[in-house]
């Protein structure tokens, strides 16, 4: 078969509808050649064909990255547990987060006051005005310091501090001042000891009462309601002490009229024990009136 002529100039460019400058068919030749119409409807079709194609693939496209999107979003609102590995190295780090503004709230210092001094309070009259009486500073029937009990006996109480002495404390407490004297008796089987407290205005005062006082510088024992007379005549053991404003005295002995040696350790254990208890009672009288100023 004898190839297809296509006239002068050799095969003329087979017509595409979607190639630029491309020839478009013609059913006949020569030069009023009339264009071949169903040709033509053929190609028109076949674009139209195509951009049905083209919009169905676009469509198709948008849905996904609209999909995405959604996606995406969903993910971020659902905290960071659920985003992407990489989005962690996304955040921004503690540098480059923004300072705190305004100022910064500061608080003074406080301490607690420290607490009041007892000895204060028992250091002179100005300060110690609680109640004080016998019963007061000695309460109760009995006494008991370890597992020792003392009966308590016969009380006594006068403003004539040297009424209630004998032979050198009387000028003692005289020449210092002393306003009140208080006494006790205790007992224990066939031992007697007398407490006696003298009151002073102030410290000092009860202070250079005890260094004037000496060996022969002793209280009267106090007997009465069943306590048998003791100390009158016979060897008894004393002491003095001070604390605060008080100047206490104790004199110890036997209620059957025997003196009292250094072998009679049970006379020094009482006389021991019932000046420990008269500290302590003048300490607690401090610590009462300390406590008290201080939660006022």
């Amino acid at each position: 078969m004898r190839p297809m002529s296509f006239g002068q100039g050799g095969p003329s460019q087979q017509w595409d509808p979607w190639k630029p400058n491309s020839q478009q068919p013609w059913s006949g030749g020569g030069a009023d050649r009339s264009p071949d119409w169903a040709a033509l409807a053929d190609a028109s079709e076949a674009r139209a064909k195509r951009r049905r194609l083209l919009f169905i693939g676009g469509g198709a496209l948008a849905t996904v990255a609209i999909g995405t999107a959604v996606a995406v979003a969903v993910v971020s609102a659902n905290g960071g547990n659920q985003a992407s590995p990489g989005a962690s190295s996304q955040l921004p780090g503690a540098s480059d987060l923004p300072s705190p503004t305004g100022t910064v709230p500061s608080f003074a210092p406080t301490s607690a006051p420290p607490p009041l001094d007892p000895n204060d309070f028992i250091a002179s009259a100005v300060k110690d005005k609680a109640p004080l009486s016998p019963d007061i500073l000695f309460p109760g029937t009995q006494l008991t310091m370890g597992e020792t009990v003392y009966k308590k006996g016969p009380t006594a109480d006068t403003e004539n501090c040297a009424s209630a002495a004998k032979a050198t404390l009387p000028k003692a407490l005289t020449d210092n001042a002393c306003t009140r004297l208080i006494r006790v008796t205790y007992t224990k089987d066939d031992v007697a000891v007398t407490v006696g407290v003298a009151v002073f205005d102030t410290q000092a005062q009860a202070a250079k009462a005890r260094q004037q006082a000496d060996k022969k510088s002793i209280i009267k024992s106090l007997s009465g309601g069943g306590v048998k007379d003791f100390c009158s005549g016979a060897v008894c053991r004393s002491t003095t002490n001070t604390v605060g404003r008080y100047a206490y005295f104790t004199l110890a002995g036997f209620t059957d009229g025997k003196n009292v040696t250094e072998k009679d350790k049970v006379v020094f254990a009482t006389g021991d024990d019932l000046q420990e208890f008269t500290f302590r009672q003048i300490r607690r009288r401090g610590e009462a009136q300390a406590s008290a100023a201080a939660n006022e």
